[in-house]
């Protein structure tokens, strides 16, 4: 039997106060619905669809490479309502899965427990225990099966005093489904058509509809408004650094790290407090990572060491390579093994090979630098001529004298050692001494301006 999935993202989320749509809102780095739709993804159905509604092509612009069909919720008029926008495209013979594109936390194993426990024919519904159960469904038990879903508002004080709630997700046949969806009415305190009703009618039609608890209720939370947005964020924070824990990688303090994306460690890797990691990310052997450092979609060799307060975005390391303090890998830097990059210098689009060492208060951009190159502090490959960007390359073993500009296009053969405060837009031969220096001048009579009005 086949699988569908309905994800309900029509909401408009009004406690959110935002003009992004809520099913766009961020966590680690991806949308909320993001999330739910890489969940349905593992689960391998062979149908998707996400119903929506506020903010819906802005919400379709962001998935638009995604393999799922759309269905419009125009009106919000309830959950069930917005299944019946889905469900005339969903194949009869299949299950119908129906989950909620706001809670981003439900994992595969989960739903796969619910697939598992509902034999072909059945129905079933994925429970919590909360200890403060209001304002949510409450589940109604007859002989251990569900017989109904009431909701607070329309729930008695008997009923309101009831633990166990509905999360959201429904397992039922397609074919019932579109029967039941068909005979919803709205006639209750809200005016909506509610999904839930269809549990009900399918104790009616003497359907089995099993209630299949969830592992917590931190797993099925629903995220309305930016505080329960930021708990979720720390939750799923929680579980990506366990999970890295698990499989041997160090932090100084798991609760103050920030993984917004894919983060690949190899063995003893070590991460100090406030480290960010933003897309795809590679940590190898041994890589250790201080404090306050930002990781955006790079590379990292074994041995590397990442001092505090460096940005690295987009960039590649080989072994053993030192970043900063106080240093940004911009993309498209490239750098060798055993490379140095000290603080306060900036790389960009450059590649820097074997040894070689970029100390301090220097921009390399558009750069070609060999192997065991000193870059004395204070030198700037100049690449820009404010139209077009122009290379630097460095020869092997060349030495730069601090304060250097380097006026690209330009090359600096291998041994060459160009003298401090130069300014170089000729190539300069190998194994030899380049200065270039204006003769100092003292200008005698001359006074430092002052202010005006003083």
């Amino acid at each position: 039997m086949g699988l569908s999935i309905i994800i309900l993202a029509a909401g408009q989320g009004t406690r959110m106060r935002s003009n992004l749509p809520k099913v766009l809102q961020p966590l680690a780095g991806k949308p909320l619905l993001a999330h739910v739709l890489a969940c349905a993804e593992e689960l391998a159905a062979d149908d998707v669809c996400v119903v929506y509604g506020h903010g819906g092509e802005a919400v379709k612009a962001a998935f638009s490479g995604s393999d799922v069909r759309w269905a419009l919720q125009a009106e919000q008029l309830g959950t069930g309502h917005a299944v019946q926008q889905a469900a005339p495209e969903t194949p009869d013979a299949n299950m119908a899965l129906i989950l909620a594109g706001d809670v981003p936390l439900l994992t595969s194993s989960t739903i796969q427990k619910l697939l598992g426990a509902t034999p072909p024919g059945d129905m079933a519904v994925l429970t919590v225990d909360m200890d403060n159960p209001g304002g949510y469904g409450r589940i109604i038990r007859d002989g251990g099966n569900v017989a109904s879903i009431v909701e607070q508002k329309d729930a008695s004080e008997e009923q309101k005093a009831i633990r166990e709630i509905n999360t959201g997700v429904i397992l039922c046949p397609a074919a019932k489904l579109k029967g039941w969806l068909d005979a919803l009415r709205n006639d209750n305190s809200q005016g909506e058509y509610y999904l839930t009703d269809v549990i009900a009618m399918a104790v009616a039609d003497k359907v089995t509809v099993h209630g299949i608890k969830a592992n917590s209720a931190e797993e099925v939370m629903g995220i309305n408004d930016k505080k329960q947005l930021a708990e979720a964020e720390r939750a799923l924070q929680a579980r990506l650094v366990d999970d890295l824990m698990a499989e041997g990688v160090g932090f100084a303090d798991p609760a103050r790290v920030d993984i917004r994306g894919k983060l690949s460690c190899g063995k003893d890797v070590f991460i100090d407090v406030n480290a960010v990691f933003e897309g795809d990310v590679i940590l190898g052997d041994n890589v250790k990572v201080e404090s306050n450092n930002l990781i955006r979609n790079s590379q990292l060799g074994a041995g590397t060491v990442v001092h505090s307060n460096s940005h690295i975005e987009g960039a590649t390391t080989g072994n053993n390579c030192e970043i900063g303090p106080f240093a940004r890998l911009r993309p498209g830097a490239e750098l060798a093994n055993s490379v140095k990059v000290g603080n306060f210098v900036e790389i960009k689009k450059s590649t820097v090979a074997d040894g070689s060492k970029v100390n301090h208060l220097t921009y390399i951009g558009d750069a070609e630098i060999g192997r065991n190159v000193n870059v004395g502090a204070g030198t700037i490959t100049c690449n820009y001529d404010g139209a077009n960007k122009h290379k630097t390359t460095i020869g092997d073993g060349a030495f730069i004298g601090s304060g250097v500009e380097l006026v690209a296009p330009v090359e600096v053969g291998p041994g060459a050692t160009i003298g401090a405060g130069a300014t170089i837009t000729k190539p300069a031969p190998d194994n030899a001494l380049t200065i270039e220096r204006a003769k100092q001048l003292t200008v005698k009579g001359w006074n430092r301006p002052v202010k005006k009005g003083s």
